[in-house]
């Protein structure tokens, strides 16, 4: 409770840009924001204050426990803004959109976001980025304390991925390291797109939601409006950078170019991305929808890019390209891009796990006394990590399945229940209007909101930092 305090404090603070954001465009909103940061600030300051912890060393349990608590806490303190802004929201509104935002699932239930305030749909872009890096990183970047208390099972319970590499020798280090880079890469987004048709108010918006693979935009019809071929090139590079792994990343800027051709996973990732962008110019040939170039060149390979990243904007009707194009999304949206990227999805480590642990199997069926095993990246995988992994999988589906059930249960339709269900677990956020309800999340009943708010929170923290709460021998000493 003592660090939430902490955490709280640090929400309060970034509270501040979308006040100073009001002030400037002269908006009512400006009040929503300080009270809403003023009541942040207090309940930040009562548990940090005024707990004395008799220990202050934190285990797996408290790391688990810890981590999960943290975005539902920011995400109730988030909401607070639009349920004190000028458009009345209800509070099942206001938490879903809060929620979408801090795991950058980018599912909206606002009807039209171009009516509301401008400090509004900073703080919507701002959550995402807080939530792309991860709240506990950027805790850890900024206290550094936390590092010899339960720093690095915090650390392993946020971040993305099978196995968590540590870029520096203290844990501290690494979460400064990885938000340099994202900081560096989010403020290049702002100036290039600022250099465009987009005002600096629209860029810095687009650059939080596309650096953090989030998909909020503040404009009805997203990167659609500018129809700028500079504004869609410049954001599906940054895009393609958000779903590569920022470990990668780190080593590319530090000059040691090879581990970013060598890795196995970066090399799938573009093979990925190339093959699915064959297929959707194919089909956009054979279906007759080429209206000009860009129609079989930028459109299908951003729409690829934005869906494997799990980002969710788009620049045209991809629904037009067919029944295929979306079954092919589907897959994108399974598999997502790199782990330790700011992407939703499975990803495509476990997947690459998969497949060459599947090949295994089947080369084991016809000569049963060989001695197989899982190599990625020149080193061989233990089977403990490879069991983790199709586990993982599993799970991964069966959340998918009873979250795609309680919501047909609650009233959906059969399959925008299980695509609202499958969105909310990758972290896309695509409306369920793709399969016809409606194209908002606004027309899901309050309780299917409480499900789908709770999906995105398993799908952020992959599985098992939320589900392990669930089990009794979780709460035994």
């Amino acid at each position: 409770m003592r660090v939430i305090g902490w955490l709280l404090m640090i929400e309060t603070a970034f509270m501040l840009l979308p006040f100073i954001t009001a002030l400037v465009y002269g908006e009512t909103d400006a009040k929503a924001f300080a009270i809403s940061a003023a009541i942040t600030l207090t309940a930040g300051v009562l548990l940090t204050f005024g707990l004395r912890p008799s220990r202050t060393d934190m285990g797996k349990h408290e790391g688990f426990l810890l981590t999960a608590m943290v975005w539902v806490v920011f995400s109730m303190f988030g909401m607070l803004p639009f349920l004190l802004g000028s458009h009345v929201v209800s509070v099942s509104d206001a938490f879903f959109e809060a929620m979408s935002g801090f795991t950058t699932t980018g599912c909206s239930v606002l009807p039209s976001v171009e009516s509301f305030s401008h400090s509004i749909n900073m703080w919507r872009s701002l959550m995402q980025w807080i939530g792309g890096m991860g709240i506990i990183i950027f805790t850890l970047a900024v206290i550094p304390m936390l590092n010899h208390s339960g720093g690095m099972q915090m650390f392993n319970a946020e971040v993305t991925g099978i196995t968590h590499e540590k870029l520096r020798p203290r844990v501290s280090q690494t979460a400064k390291s990885l938000w340099g880079i994202y900081f560096l890469l989010t403020a290049v987004l702002i100036v290039l797109l600022w250099i465009g048709p987009m005002s600096f108010f629209d860029s810095v918006c687009h650059a939080f939601s596309a650096m953090s693979t989030g998909g909020f935009s503040t404009r009805d019809d997203s990167l659609a409006h500018w129809n700028s071929t500079y504004v869609t090139v410049v954001v599906m590079i940054f895009m393609f950078l958000g779903g590569t792994s920022f470990s990668l990343i780190f080593r590319a800027l530090h000059g040691d170019v090879r581990p970013l051709w060598r890795n196995d996973v970066f090399r799938a990732y573009l093979y990925i991305v190339g093959v699915f962008f064959v297929m959707f110019v194919v089909n956009i040939i054979l279906r007759g929808q080429v209206t000009d170039w860009k129609s079989v060149t930028i459109y299908p390979l951003f729409q690829i890019i934005s869906t494997i990243t799990s980002t969710g904007l788009g620049v045209c009707d991809f629904e037009s390209w067919g029944s295929f194009v979306i079954a092919l999304m589907f897959v994108l949206m399974f598999s997502g891009a790199c782990a330790g990227s700011t992407s939703g999805g499975a990803k495509i480590d476990r997947i690459l796990f998969l497949i060459k642990n599947t090949r295994n199997e089947l080369y084991r069926c016809v000569h049963p006394n060989a001695v197989t095993n899982v190599r990625v990246n020149g080193k061989v995988i233990p089977a403990d990590i490879v069991s983790k992994v199709i586990a993982f999988l599993c799970i991964y589906v069966m959340v998918i399945l009873v979250g795609g059930i309680v919501l047909t249960a609650i009233g959906l339709p059969l399959i925008d229940a299980f695509f609202s269900a499958f969105s909310c677990v990758s972290n896309t956020g695509f409306g369920a209007g793709v399969t016809g309800y409606g194209g908002s999340f606004d027309l899901v009943p309050d309780v299917g909101k409480w499900v789908l708010s709770l999906l995105m929170l398993i799908g952020r923290l992959e599985l098992f930092t939320v589900l392990i709460l669930f089990t009794p021998g979780f709460w035994r000493k």
